[in-house]
């Protein structure tokens, strides 16, 4: 009777236990979906480890081809730092592909045309895109590795087999049998072998546990799967019909999974049948043998794994850029032309709290003069960023956008290299080059940015050689947006080159900058005025506007008494 009323206790500890789990999951559930219709537009808080970044590229390494964003531009324009104000993502998936989206401009606007009916239908369906976010949630990320880290590292295991294990389960099989002879010989027989097997266990459960990683995302890949087709959605129709075919071919993997990967194991939650379980594992090997055949179900499906995580991603992306929208107070869906153009009005900066907004409609490779400080960079940033969003995320920060579809490339914020010993001249002249190559392939045109061109030399070999690069940049196939402080570039290639400028204002001792666009070359210099308003004597000050006024007028520097 004891032992009745002990089994019973013990079940209604588990029950309690099972209930009181349910329970704080269903509410933290409702709180999160309560959260996803308030906060849309509202960025998640995210920490990005050191690294993290370079982690979430891999996706983005395993599908690089044709033209893509290169590492020099991609650091010009800091679209790491834009890239996550972009990520609303939830999973790895999504996030991973969030990352190649952006940093591979489509070509076809066929392909961008599907991107935006996705976009737009989550955007204007709370309840569709709050029931995706939250499947999306479950999925959630893979840690400190990405997921084609975990799929490449199951090369290292090599061929398995469960031989062994099968040998151990049958020896088990034959002790038991023994008693039903010889109680005390069976006994002791069955001992010794449960022995050996937890300790064989625990030696190849070791070696595997690194793996596992890899399997459990797999496994809720295919139950997200199975979630996302529970929806009907003609705007996916073409996504869920790649979902079904792909996961069908993995049912292999996924019967008996539990075995490896009960969800109280993969958490260490202490739930008290999972802890049943590791010893029933311990004993007869079963987890290790099922790890063996989905090993094997993975190897003979890795491709079908990579579709259903790209074709996963992408929709979690379009969520994620849809979500981007909602934050923004102002933008436009690009208009693509023929014509080697681009128009913008009202275009600003994603990383700016206050931005100035410009316009352009540039027909012709562009120029920019103007004082320090006073926007060329960043204009330049701006324009080519609504570019790179207008063939990546369909989203352009603007009033209005149109142009061409470009290749997109710039050399602006370079640094020596002082590992590999190279002077900034050199790493300059290097990556103009690699523009310069990319002007000569055949393909869509090219839009590129240089600031300061040569800025790594001497003037009078750096205005000869910008004038040259310059104008080969500006060939029939590119637009190339140029920004410098040597005017005599305005006269050299303004038969070439559009001029535009910036200017500034000054009150007192103080400097005002308006940030907004001028059709035409600069008239004024501040760079001296800069040393007053720093506190510079005023006799250097003024020696100093009348020597560069001097040479101005006369094309020679006067000679110091």
């Amino acid at each position: 009777m004891e032992y009745i009323i002990f089994a019973i206790a013990m079940a209604g500890l588990v029950f309690m236990f099972m209930l009181k789990e349910a329970f704080g999951y269903k509410k933290s559930e409702k709180n999160f979906i309560e959260k996803l219709y308030k906060e849309y537009g509202v960025l998640p808080p995210k920490e990005y480890k050191p690294g993290q970044l370079e982690i979430i590229s891999h996706y983005f390494e395993k599908h690089k081809d044709g033209f893509w964003i290169d590492d020099i531009t991609w650091n010009d324009l800091n679209l790491d730092e834009v890239f996550k104000r972009l990520n609303y993502t939830y999973s790895a998936a999504g996030e991973e592909y969030l990352y190649y989206v952006l940093r591979k401009p489509c070509m076809e606007e066929t392909e961008l045309l599907k991107r935006e009916k996705i976009i737009d239908f989550f955007y204007s369906h709370p309840d569709e895109r709050v029931s995706f976010q939250l499947i999306y949630s479950k999925l959630g990320r893979t840690g400190k590795y990405s997921i084609y880290d975990y799929l490449d590292y199951l090369d290292g295991l090599g061929n398995r087999s469960n031989l062994q294990h099968y040998l151990a389960l049958s020896l088990l099989v034959i002790s038991i049998g023994i008693m039903f002879v010889n109680i005390p010989f069976g006994l002791v027989a069955f001992g010794i072998i449960m022995i050996y097997n937890n300790v064989s266990y625990f030696k190849v459960k070791n070696e595997i546990d690194p793996y596992i990683t890899s399997f459990a995302y797999i496994f809720r890949l295919l139950k997200t799967v199975r979630k996302l087709l529970e929806h009907k959605n003609e705007v996916l129709k073409e996504e869920f019909e790649i979902l079904k075919k792909y996961s069908s071919s993995m049912n292999g993997f996924k019967t008996g999974s539990f075995l490896l990967m009960s969800n109280g194991r993969m958490s260490g939650s202490g739930n008290p049948i999972d802890i049943l379980l590791d010893f029933i594992r311990m004993g007869f090997h079963l987890d290790l043998m099922k790890f063996n055949q989905m090993l094997s179900e993975v190897r003979k499906h890795i491709s079908d794994i990579d579709q259903m995580i790209t074709t996963v991603g992408k929709i979690e992306a379009m969520i994620s850029v849809g979500s981007y929208r909602a934050s923004l107070e102002k933008y436009c869906v690009p208009v693509f032309s023929k014509e080697m153009e681009i128009k913008i009005e009202g275009m600003y900066h994603p990383l700016l709290d206050h931005p100035v907004k410009n316009n352009l409609h540039a027909q012709r490779s562009v120029l920019i003069t103007g004082s320090n400080a006073s926007g060329k960079s960043t204009f330049l940033k701006t324009v080519a960023l609504n570019s790179i969003f207008a063939q990546t995320i369909h989203t352009c920060l603007a009033d209005q956008y149109s142009g061409s579809m470009f290749r997109v490339i710039s050399s602006m914020s370079l640094r020596d290299d002082v590992q590999g010993g190279e002077s900034y001249y050199m790493v300059e002249i290097r990556a103009l080059k690699r523009i310069m190559d990319l002007v000569k392939e055949e393909g869509q045109p090219v839009l590129c940015f240089v600031d300061e061109v040569l800025r790594g030399t001497n003037t009078v070999e750096r205005i000869a050689a910008s004038t040259q690069i310059l104008n080969k940049m500006s060939a029939q196939n590119c637009l190339c947006f140029a920004a410098t402080h040597d005017i005599e570039l305005t006269y050299l290639l303004e038969q070439i080159y559009e001029n535009y400028h910036f200017s500034e204002e000054f009150e007192g001792n103080d400097i005002y900058f308006t940030y907004k666009i001028i059709h035409g070359r600069a008239q004024t210099r501040n760079a001296i005025k800069l040393l007053g308003i720093m506190g510079f004597s005023m006799e250097i000050i003024d020696v100093a506007e009348a020597m560069a006024g001097n040479f101005l007028e006369t094309g020679v520097w006067q000679m110091l008494d």
